[in-house]
Protein backbone atom coordinates (compact mmCIF):
# COMPACT_ATOMS: atom_id res chain seq x y z
CA UNK A 1 0.00 0.00 0.00
CA UNK A 2 2.84 2.35 0.87
CA UNK A 3 4.54 1.64 -2.47
CA UNK A 4 1.30 2.19 -4.40
CA UNK A 5 0.72 5.48 -2.62
CA UNK A 6 4.26 6.67 -3.34
CA UNK A 7 3.90 5.66 -6.99
CA UNK A 8 0.78 7.80 -7.25
CA UNK A 9 2.58 10.83 -5.84
CA UNK A 10 6.04 10.18 -7.29
CA UNK A 11 5.69 7.84 -10.28
CA UNK A 12 8.79 5.93 -11.36
CA UNK A 13 9.71 6.30 -15.02
CA UNK A 14 11.53 3.50 -16.80
CA UNK A 15 15.22 4.18 -17.50
CA UNK A 16 14.76 2.49 -20.87
CA UNK A 17 11.53 3.60 -22.50
CA UNK A 18 10.46 6.42 -20.19
CA UNK A 19 7.03 4.92 -19.44
CA UNK A 20 5.70 4.68 -15.91
CA UNK A 21 6.94 1.49 -14.22
CA UNK A 22 4.16 -0.79 -13.05
CA UNK A 23 4.36 -4.24 -11.51
CA UNK A 24 8.02 -3.92 -10.42
CA UNK A 25 9.59 -2.16 -7.46
CA UNK A 26 12.59 -0.95 -9.44
CA UNK A 27 13.23 1.51 -12.29
CA UNK A 28 13.22 -0.65 -15.42
CA UNK A 29 9.83 -1.79 -16.71
CA UNK A 30 9.11 -5.44 -17.49
CA UNK A 31 9.19 -4.86 -21.26
CA UNK A 32 12.65 -3.29 -21.15
CA UNK A 33 13.91 -5.75 -18.55
CA UNK A 34 12.89 -8.67 -20.74
CA UNK A 35 15.03 -7.21 -23.53
CA UNK A 36 18.22 -7.29 -21.46
CA UNK A 37 20.66 -9.87 -22.82
CA UNK A 38 21.35 -12.26 -19.92
CA UNK A 39 24.65 -14.10 -20.36
CA UNK A 40 24.25 -17.86 -20.61
CA UNK A 41 26.40 -20.78 -21.71
CA UNK A 42 28.53 -21.36 -23.67
CA UNK A 43 31.03 -19.10 -21.95
CA UNK A 44 34.77 -19.20 -21.41
CA UNK A 45 35.46 -21.32 -18.33
CA UNK A 46 37.92 -18.70 -17.03
CA UNK A 47 36.88 -15.17 -18.01
CA UNK A 48 33.20 -15.91 -18.68
CA UNK A 49 33.18 -14.27 -22.12
CA UNK A 50 30.18 -15.59 -24.11
CA UNK A 51 30.97 -17.73 -27.14
CA UNK A 52 29.07 -17.93 -30.40
CA UNK A 53 27.58 -21.18 -31.67
CA UNK A 54 27.00 -24.50 -29.94
CA UNK A 55 29.75 -25.73 -27.61
CA UNK A 56 28.90 -28.77 -25.51
CA UNK A 57 32.24 -29.16 -23.71
CA UNK A 58 34.21 -26.93 -21.33
CA UNK A 59 35.55 -24.04 -23.36
CA UNK A 60 38.48 -21.66 -22.81
CA UNK A 61 38.78 -18.61 -25.05
CA UNK A 62 41.96 -17.89 -27.00
CA UNK A 63 42.80 -14.84 -24.87
CA UNK A 64 42.80 -16.89 -21.65
CA UNK A 65 44.83 -19.65 -23.30
CA UNK A 66 47.49 -17.16 -24.41
CA UNK A 67 47.45 -14.81 -21.39
CA UNK A 68 46.24 -16.99 -18.52
CA UNK A 69 44.53 -14.48 -16.19
CA UNK A 70 45.56 -13.83 -12.59
CA UNK A 71 41.97 -14.12 -11.33
CA UNK A 72 40.63 -17.66 -10.92
CA UNK A 73 37.36 -17.12 -12.75
CA UNK A 74 35.22 -14.14 -13.77
CA UNK A 75 31.49 -14.04 -14.40
CA UNK A 76 29.10 -11.31 -15.56
CA UNK A 77 25.32 -11.09 -15.46
CA UNK A 78 24.41 -9.39 -18.75
CA UNK A 79 25.78 -7.97 -21.98
CA UNK A 80 26.73 -4.30 -21.95
CA UNK A 81 24.31 -3.09 -24.60
CA UNK A 82 20.89 -1.55 -25.15
CA UNK A 83 18.89 -0.33 -22.18
CA UNK A 84 21.37 -1.89 -19.74
CA UNK A 85 24.25 0.12 -21.22
CA UNK A 86 22.24 3.35 -21.01
CA UNK A 87 21.22 2.56 -17.44
CA UNK A 88 24.77 1.83 -16.29
CA UNK A 89 26.10 4.96 -17.98
CA UNK A 90 23.53 7.08 -16.14
CA UNK A 91 24.29 5.27 -12.87
CA UNK A 92 28.03 5.80 -13.27
CA UNK A 93 28.26 9.31 -14.70
CA UNK A 94 24.94 11.10 -14.17
CA UNK A 95 24.35 10.58 -10.43
CA UNK A 96 21.44 8.19 -11.08
CA UNK A 97 22.21 6.21 -7.93
CA UNK A 98 18.56 5.18 -7.62
CA UNK A 99 19.36 2.61 -10.33
CA UNK A 100 21.55 0.67 -7.93
CA UNK A 101 18.75 -1.72 -6.91
CA UNK A 102 18.09 -2.82 -10.51
CA UNK A 103 21.79 -3.35 -11.17
CA UNK A 104 22.54 -5.00 -7.83
CA UNK A 105 19.68 -7.42 -8.46
CA UNK A 106 21.46 -8.62 -11.61
CA UNK A 107 24.83 -8.83 -9.84
CA UNK A 108 23.40 -10.85 -6.95
CA UNK A 109 21.73 -13.27 -9.36
CA UNK A 110 25.05 -13.71 -11.16
CA UNK A 111 26.94 -14.47 -7.94
CA UNK A 112 24.31 -16.90 -6.70
CA UNK A 113 24.29 -18.70 -10.05
CA UNK A 114 28.04 -19.05 -10.58
CA UNK A 115 29.47 -18.99 -7.05
CA UNK A 116 26.92 -21.07 -5.18
CA UNK A 117 29.55 -23.53 -3.95
CA UNK A 118 32.28 -20.95 -3.27
CA UNK A 119 33.18 -19.88 0.26
CA UNK A 120 34.49 -16.32 0.23
CA UNK A 121 36.09 -14.55 3.17
CA UNK A 122 35.09 -11.16 1.81
CA UNK A 123 33.66 -9.19 -1.06
CA UNK A 124 35.96 -6.40 -2.22
CA UNK A 125 35.85 -3.81 -4.95
CA UNK A 126 37.95 -2.08 -7.61
CA UNK A 127 39.02 1.20 -5.92
CA UNK A 128 38.16 4.40 -7.71
CA UNK A 129 40.69 7.10 -8.49
CA UNK A 130 40.53 9.76 -5.75
CA UNK A 131 39.90 12.58 -8.23
CA UNK A 132 37.04 10.71 -9.89
CA UNK A 133 35.53 9.86 -6.51
CA UNK A 134 35.57 13.54 -5.52
CA UNK A 135 33.90 14.46 -8.80
CA UNK A 136 31.17 11.79 -8.53
CA UNK A 137 30.98 11.69 -4.70
CA UNK A 138 30.65 7.89 -4.81
CA UNK A 139 32.21 4.74 -6.21
CA UNK A 140 29.51 2.98 -8.25
CA UNK A 141 31.17 -0.40 -7.72
CA UNK A 142 31.13 0.09 -3.94
CA UNK A 143 27.37 0.64 -4.00
CA UNK A 144 26.94 -2.61 -5.92
CA UNK A 145 29.46 -4.65 -3.93
CA UNK A 146 28.05 -3.67 -0.54
CA UNK A 147 24.59 -4.88 -1.56
CA UNK A 148 26.03 -8.12 -2.92
CA UNK A 149 27.98 -8.78 0.29
CA UNK A 150 24.86 -8.27 2.39
CA UNK A 151 22.77 -10.51 0.12
CA UNK A 152 25.19 -13.45 0.27
CA UNK A 153 26.13 -12.94 3.92
CA UNK A 154 29.84 -12.19 3.41
CA UNK A 155 32.00 -9.44 4.91
CA UNK A 156 32.41 -6.35 2.73
CA UNK A 157 36.08 -5.30 2.72
CA UNK A 158 36.22 -2.16 0.58
CA UNK A 159 39.71 -1.17 1.67
CA UNK A 160 41.62 -4.29 0.58
CA UNK A 161 43.30 -2.39 -2.24
CA UNK A 162 44.00 1.20 -3.18
CA UNK A 163 45.02 3.22 -6.23
CA UNK A 164 48.72 4.08 -6.45
CA UNK A 165 48.29 6.53 -9.29
CA UNK A 166 45.80 8.01 -11.71
CA UNK A 167 45.23 6.34 -15.08
CA UNK A 168 43.72 7.36 -18.39
CA UNK A 169 40.05 6.39 -18.90
CA UNK A 170 40.07 2.79 -20.14
CA UNK A 171 37.21 3.46 -22.56
CA UNK A 172 39.61 5.44 -24.78
CA UNK A 173 42.09 2.56 -25.20
CA UNK A 174 42.46 -0.73 -27.04
CA UNK A 175 43.14 -4.03 -25.25
CA UNK A 176 46.94 -3.74 -25.19
CA UNK A 177 46.83 -0.10 -24.10
CA UNK A 178 44.40 -0.99 -21.30
CA UNK A 179 46.78 -3.60 -19.89
CA UNK A 180 49.66 -1.10 -19.91
CA UNK A 181 47.48 1.68 -18.53
CA UNK A 182 46.59 -0.20 -15.32
CA UNK A 183 49.98 -1.85 -14.79
CA UNK A 184 51.20 -0.86 -11.34
CA UNK A 185 48.07 1.20 -10.64
CA UNK A 186 47.05 -0.76 -7.51
CA UNK A 187 48.52 -1.67 -4.16
CA UNK A 188 47.22 -3.71 -1.23
CA UNK A 189 46.37 -1.69 1.84
CA UNK A 190 46.21 -4.53 4.39
CA UNK A 191 48.59 -7.25 3.24
CA UNK A 192 48.46 -9.20 6.50
CA UNK A 193 44.66 -9.41 6.30
CA UNK A 194 44.60 -10.39 2.61
CA UNK A 195 47.05 -13.27 3.09
CA UNK A 196 45.28 -16.62 2.94
CA UNK A 197 41.88 -15.12 2.03
CA UNK A 198 39.45 -16.07 -0.71
CA UNK A 199 38.00 -12.89 -2.24
CA UNK A 200 35.15 -11.98 -4.56
CA UNK A 201 36.18 -8.90 -6.53
CA UNK A 202 33.35 -6.70 -7.85
CA UNK A 203 33.29 -4.13 -10.65
CA UNK A 204 30.46 -2.64 -12.69
CA UNK A 205 31.61 -3.55 -16.23
CA UNK A 206 34.24 -5.94 -17.56
CA UNK A 207 35.42 -5.31 -21.12
CA UNK A 208 38.89 -6.73 -21.75
CA UNK A 209 39.33 -7.62 -18.08
CA UNK A 210 42.57 -5.61 -17.78
CA UNK A 211 41.53 -3.76 -14.61
CA UNK A 212 40.27 -6.74 -12.59
CA UNK A 213 43.16 -8.86 -13.84
CA UNK A 214 45.76 -6.36 -12.63
CA UNK A 215 44.05 -6.03 -9.27
CA UNK A 216 43.77 -9.82 -8.93
CA UNK A 217 47.51 -10.04 -9.62
CA UNK A 218 48.25 -7.60 -6.79
CA UNK A 219 45.93 -9.43 -4.39
CA UNK A 220 47.51 -12.79 -5.25
CA UNK A 221 51.01 -11.33 -4.73
CA UNK A 222 49.85 -10.19 -1.29
CA UNK A 223 48.88 -13.77 -0.45
CA UNK A 224 45.22 -14.13 -1.45
CA UNK A 225 44.63 -17.79 -2.21
CA UNK A 226 41.70 -17.24 -4.56
CA UNK A 227 40.30 -14.21 -6.39
CA UNK A 228 37.06 -14.51 -8.32
CA UNK A 229 35.36 -11.68 -10.20
CA UNK A 230 31.71 -10.68 -10.52
CA UNK A 231 30.47 -7.80 -12.66
CA UNK A 232 27.04 -6.60 -13.69
CA UNK A 233 27.91 -6.36 -17.37
CA UNK A 234 30.33 -7.73 -19.94
CA UNK A 235 31.40 -5.52 -22.81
Amino acid sequence: MKRKLLDLIYPRFCAGCGDIVRGRENHICWDCFSGINIISRPICSLCGDPAEGIIEHEYTCSWCVNHHPHFDIARSAVRYRGVLKDTMHAFKYNQDVHMVNDLAELLISCARTHYLNEEFDAVTVVPLDAKKKRQRSYNQSTLLASRLAKAIGVKFAEGCARRCRSIRPQVELNARQRRLNVKGAFDVAERAWVKGRSLLLVDDVMTTGATVNELAKVLKEAGAVRVCVATVARG
